[in-house]
């Protein structure tokens, strides 16, 4: 299928092949029949990404300090990667659009095949002809409703989130600055609530249109005009609400909206302009300053937007998806009319040109659309005790071979920011290895891996690889909650398997795992515990020497706070933090003590991520890892120390490293970066794979060390610690 891309790094605008998306349980997929260019949001997109990197920098001050603090954490080269590979990549464009359902997914029971939806969100209602669109981010049209009119849909449901955060009521005035698609939208809206509108904008076809639509009167705002029209229609009095929905740097709109409100009237901003408040203004005023966020409640949860999780209408009457269909109702009614806004409808294959055209002042337009070719429209006791799985392998021949030929033909199943960072740049351009194919669930990340890593081809259907006889290994690098399902199916299809942690998220999970082995008699299994691996580390236990005495071992991990918004605070589908992650740490401080733990004692204050984990080991030494969110953000994430025989192991975050004893032995202070192993043992993966040897880290060791993960949680809920039966 074909959808407009931007490289952000050098501004190109393409309409690219891309898989189809699979549709996935939850949600529906659309083939799109008009998508609606927003030409105040994607047109800046487009602007930002034809700047300079200094002046991409300039405009995102934000994404600046999460670089630098990325630095701090994680080195420059590994940020490097990181950033670049974010800005040499293909982004998608488009978040409202009217379409066809041509599949439904699992658990969607409101909506059929052929039935018209109009889809919202800026990940799922894109340019493109199909999209795959969750439950709480479509809503049905109204009979009778022009689907070219229900592709304003997110839009409309922008404005309206916005006329509803001013609470209007019959009888007031209001102003709107800017009279773009946004400002249009909202003149009408408030005309429909029995508020007089005055609009402000620079253009006049702006204001001749805006009046046409129900305002009383329009100007632009550095006219007497615009003062006038308000002192007339409020007795000098001033409007009781001012939407901001303007762009651009000035600070004119909410300078004019301080001097034209009345006392203690209403700002909303809806659009992106300049906020520097003047502070006597709006102070003597009273103002109330508001923000209006985008389509509703709902936006940016991922529980709501993704999960289909409603919140209950006698709480939050005005969801997201509340709003959408409240804005179709208004349209199929006539109290909303977007005809005179589309000021052009392009053909989706002329979409590169009609950016260009918008973007030169060429095309002089309030709302574009896109016209898709080839739709059809229709109208506490005893301590606790958690078994380590028996790894029993069956006597079924594996699904194929262990041998592979060179080059070992590989397969990516995910491609997010781990695997295109941390993985892949390793893998790349290296003997005896073929990128065969990456599957995602999203059609432009499997097209942006296939451009930038020379994949032989891209896909969002698994069973094409799953099938495919001549790809040796497949990684799964997904999220979380997916890792033992993509595992199992990997190990039945007769796959070698490199999965990123955590293996299993549950012990349901880790037991089906292993059922898998034992029935396909496939043990290719390697978890991605890289930190043994890492070169400065090996040298480090090499420098130790071979320990006679129990050790302790103290392990910090300064993890530091998540963003907001992040796919790891999903505790409910993804798991803990540490369920996460805290592998790696348990893996790293097994390997150097040479053993498998025997028991685990957790502790944590109520409601906080901060934990003390205990590992006991069979010859009594000890492995203490402190797990924290709420360091310095600038302290190096990983530090550890290991003292036994008289001799101290010290690491300090991948960078230094040094031991103390009868003869003392320190590191470089000049290292080239930090590396925490994945080179190394992705190439141990790669050897074992294509000589058939033994895969890098026993598989014993690999549950032994997800059991003793899954057991911190079992601690925390019965606070003793919890014997790791069965281990050795």
């Amino acid at each position: 299928m074909k959808q407009v891309v931007q490289n952000y790094k050098s501004g190109e605008l393409a309409v690219l092949d891309v898989p189809v998306p699979g549709c996935k349980p939850g949600g529906v997929l659309v083939r799109t029949a008009y998508s609606l260019i927003s030409t105040g949001t994607e047109l800046m997109k487009v602007s930002e990404a034809g700047m300079s990197m200094l002046g991409k920098a300039r405009s995102r001050p934000d994404q600046v300090a999460k670089v630098m603090q990325s630095v701090a954490t994680n080195g420059v080269p590994a940020t490097y990667r990181k950033v670049m590979g974010k800005l040499d990549s293909y982004t998608p464009l488009g978040y409202s659009l009217c379409g066809v359902v041509e599949q439904v997914g699992a658990g969607v029971d409101d909506v059929k095949v052929g039935d018209l939806v109009a889809c919202a969100g800026n990940e799922h209602a894109l340019h493109a002809e199909l999209n795959w669109v969750p439950k709480n981010l479509y809503t049905p049209l109204p009979d009778g409703l022009a689907p070219r009119h229900a592709a304003f849909g997110t839009v409309g449901s922008i404005a309206l989130q916005g006329v509803r955060q001013g609470e209007p009521q019959l009888g007031e005035v209001a102003l709107v600055i800017g009279l773009g698609l946004i400002g249009q939208l909202v003149v009408q809206l408030l005309t429909a609530s029995g508020v007089r509108v005055v609009g402000a904008d620079p253009d006049p076809a702006r204001c001749e249109l805006a009046e046409r639509l129900g305002a009383a009167a329009c100007g632009d705002p550095a006219s007497p005009a615009v003062a006038a029209a308000v002192v007339e229609l409020t007795g000098g009095h001033g409007v009781d609400q001012v939407y901001l929905a303007a762009g651009g740097g000035s600070n004119q709109p909410v300078e004019l909206a301080a001097h034209l409100s009345r006392d203690r009237g209403r700002v909303v901003d809806i659009g992106k302009c300049r906020l520097d408040l003047p502070w006597n203004a709006y102070y003597e005023k009273e103002l109330d300053v508001r923000f209006s966020r985008s389509y509703g409640p709902g936006r940016y949860d991922p529980e709501y937007e993704l999960e289909g999780r409603d919140y209950p209408i006698g709480y939050v009457r005005w969801t997201e998806r509340r709003n959408l269909a409240c804005f179709l109702d208004l349209l199929a009614r006539g109290s909303v009319d977007v005809e005179p806004l589309i000021s052009h409808i392009a053909d989706f294959d002329d979409a590169v040109k009609t950016y260009q055209s918008l973007k030169d002042g060429e095309l002089k337009a309030v709302a574009v659309l896109f016209r898709y070719p080839d739709h059809e429209v229709a109208g506490e006791a005893e301590a606790p005790s958690v078994a380590v799985p028996e790894v029993r392998r069956g006597d079924a021949a594996p699904a194929r071979a262990r041998y592979a030929k060179s080059p070992v033909r590989l397969a990516f199943v995910g491609a997010g920011n781990y695997a295109t960072s941390m993985l892949l740049p390793h893998l790349v351009g290296r003997d005896g290895v073929e990128l065969s194919t990456v599957v995602t669930t999203t059609a432009l990340s499997a097209a942006n891996a296939q451009r930038k890593f020379g994949f032989a081809a891209a896909t969002t259907d698994l069973d094409t690889v799953l099938g495919d006889p001549s790809i040796d290994a497949v990684f799964v690098v997904t999220r979380h909650s997916s890792h033992a399902a993509l595992t199992k199916k990997a190990l039945f299809a007769g796959k070698a398997v490199f999965v990123e942690k955590p293996l299993a998220l549950g012990e349901e999970e880790l037991a089906g795992v292993l059922a898998a082995v034992e029935e396909s008699g496939n043990d290719r299994l390697q978890v991605g515990f890289n930190r043994r691996f890492a070169p400065l580390l090996q040298e480090a236990r090499k420098r130790f020497g071979v320990r006679t005495g129990p050790a302790s071992l103290r392990y910090l991990v300064n993890a530091g706070r998540l963003q907001h918004g992040s796919w790891y605070l999903q505790q409910g589908t993804e798991g803990s933090r540490f369920a996460g992650e805290g592998g790696h740490f348990i893996d790293t401080a097994s390997w150097l003590l040479g053993a498998d733990p025997v028991s685990v004692y957790a502790t944590a204050a109520p409601g906080n991520e901060d934990l003390q984990v205990v590992l006991r080991y069979p010859d009594g030494s000890t492995a203490t890892i402190s797990y924290v969110t709420n360091g310095a953000p600038g302290f190096p994430k990983e530090t550890l120390d290991l003292v036994a025989d008289g001799k101290v192991l010290r690491l300090d975050d991948f960078v230094r490293a040094s031991v103390h004893g009868p003869e003392k032995w320190v590191s470089s202070r000049l290292p080239k970066a930090r590396d925490k192993g994945q080179n190394a043992e992705l190439a141990a993966f790669v050897r074992a794979v294509r000589t058939g040897g033994p895969m890098p880290v026993p598989l014993e060791s690999l549950v032994a060390t997800t059991a003793a993960t899954l057991a911190v949680q079992a601690g925390l809920a019965a606070g003793a610690p919890v014997t790791l039966a069965g281990a050795r």
